[in-house]
């Protein structure tokens, strides 16, 4: 079984995005990692260039900075990561800039890569989520966090990232066919100093919305405002081995009375139906679990 590892970046130490450790965090599953690596104004080649294994290849790509389509970008620059992985591949196992896989999950994952590597009836493997907020020590409870997502999907020419690179669908636009494991992908995609978060949101923001929308919608008081979340609760687990040097340099501090709860009408309801019927109302599927 070859097993190809693939990730896109772009201004990874301008917008402190951990991607050396989402990287490492998966690089002993894989036999080679593509990165794709867009043009930035900040030392990222250098960055990636550090991480010193034989098994990474990096190809430059320029992002079309045009776009401003729903994210698109993100899809484009993840496609062309994945089209580069080898041919010989078996599975090729995405991980976004600001992801993790705990070491605990090795295991499940290589099991589950193993036993349905030559079930074609399979696209692809589809994990669970924590998404992290604010800082280190806490997680996204509300339901307006996806709390499953494809990350490894066979290495077959006709499936694609789909919108802005959340997940992926197979050609023309098919919901992949897949199968939950018992092992999650860490988010801290909402984890930084809030001057940086700020900054952060701001860029990103740019590949979805236009200059006077981001003026009206993105917050302009100098750093994010993590203090209105809806509901979190205290992560209480271990972070994978590779953030512990990342979480112990961590610069600001960030507390939340978990007690409180301000889920959105919608989302009451939603809580409602599925403690009644079991079944989670609205919720976005990209996949097909079988």
């Amino acid at each position: 079984m070859k097993v190809s590892g693939f990730t896109i970046i772009r201004n990874a130490i301008k917008y402190d995005y951990p991607i050396v450790e989402a990287i490492t965090s998966i690089l002993p599953l894989c036999d080679e990692f593509v990165v794709a690596l867009g043009n930035s104004d900040d030392d990222t080649a250098e960055l990636i260039h550090k991480i010193n294994s034989p098994k990474i290849r990096i190809i430059n790509t320029v992002w079309d900075d045009s776009l401003r389509e729903g994210g698109r970008t993100f899809a484009l620059e993840t496609d062309k990561a994945f089209q580069a992985i080898s041919p010989d591949s078996d599975w090729a196992f995405y991980i976004q800039a600001d992801e993790a896989v705990h070491e605990k999950y090795y295991g499940e994952i290589r099991h589950a890569m193993e036993k349905y590597k030559d079930d074609l009836s399979v696209d692809g493997l589809l994990f669970k989520y924590k998404h992290f907020y604010g800082s280190y020590d806490y997680v996204g409870e509300s339901w307006r966090w996806y709390r499953r997502e494809i990350r490894v999907v066979r290495n077959n020419p006709s499936i694609f990232s789909y919108r802005d690179a959340q997940g992926f669908r197979k050609k023309p636009n098919d919901k992949l066919k897949v199968k939950l494991i018992d092992a999650f992908i860490y988010h801290y995609g909402w984890v930084k100093n809030p001057r940086l978060m700020l900054a952060k949101q701001t860029n990103f923001s740019r590949f979805y919305i236009n200059d006077q929308q981001i003026e009206e919608q993105v917050v302009q008081s100098g750093e994010f405002d993590y203090s209105s979340v809806d509901s979190l609760e205290l992560f209480q687990d271990t972070h994978p081995e590779v953030l512990h040097i990342r979480i112990a340099k961590k610069n600001w501090k960030f507390d939340h009375d978990i007690s409180v709860k301000n889920y959105s009408f919608k989302e009451k309801i939603k809580r409602l139906v599925c403690f009644l019927t079991g079944y989670r109302l609205g919720e976005y599927k990209n996949y097909k679990i079988i």
